[in-house]
């Protein structure tokens, strides 16, 4: 045997080795974790890193907490109703695809919780929500409140209001967490996923839930 046949022998041998070796290393991670099938992707440190306990003000006016929120699976989406384009098109992808789920037999709530309080009282919220889909819950708070709900999901958003424009933006991220009652947040969507993918999967999560 020559010595560059035995070095393309030992070479393959050595992938094998660690395609196996890479195979274990996430049937491992896997075990665990019910919905390990499902998931579309890993976030650094966990899902569990997301959410915690909050006090906010629903569009009716009610002081609610997180239990009462989430007392079922639901799609949370951070936004504000002022915002020109992108968030009213992500509420009403989430509004069909919890129509889309509520076909397939499956009950969820889509949540919008604001990030321009200033603005969005109980009453602009209840406004903008219904206007999207008749089962969503908007919530908002005071700035503090608000900072510190944002602060649990991780997520980032920044109000360009200085007091001399009433129509300032807020830049914001614009994902949307699949949070289920007893395992908290399980899986996150980016603004590019379809009705029907996101339907899809969560679907795939309540099923193994």
């Amino acid at each position: 045997m020559t010595r560059d046949r035995m070095l393309i022998i030992a070479a393959g041998i050595s992938a094998l080795l660690l395609l196996a070796i890479g195979g274990l290393w996430m049937a491992q991670r896997n075990a665990g974790d019910q919905f390990a099938s499902c998931r579309q992707g890993a976030v650094a440190g966990g899902f569990e890193q997301f959410g915690g306990p909050f006090t906010l003000t629903s569009e009716t006016g009610e002081r609610v907490t997180e239990a009462q929120v989430f007392d079922k699976p639901s799609l949370l989406y951070f936004g504000y109703t002022f915002c020109p384009d992108v968030c009213p098109m992500d509420a009403a992808r989430n509004g069909v695809a919890v129509d889309v789920l509520a076909d397939g037999g499956h009950d969820v709530r889509p949540v919008m919780i604001t990030v321009d309080p200033k603005r969005d009282t109980p009453e602009v919220m209840r406004d903008f929500t219904d206007a999207m889909h008749p089962e969503m819950l908007g919530l908002t708070g005071s700035e503090e409140e608000i900072a510190a709900v944002n602060q649990l999901w991780r997520n980032y958003y920044r109000s360009h209001d200085d007091g001399s424009d009433p129509y300032y933006l807020v830049d914001h991220m614009t994902n949307t967490y699949l949070i289920l009652p007893e395992q908290g947040t399980v899986e996150y969507f980016g603004r590019d996923v379809t009705p029907e993918a996101m339907a899809e999967s969560t679907a795939c999560f309540l099923d193994r839930a």
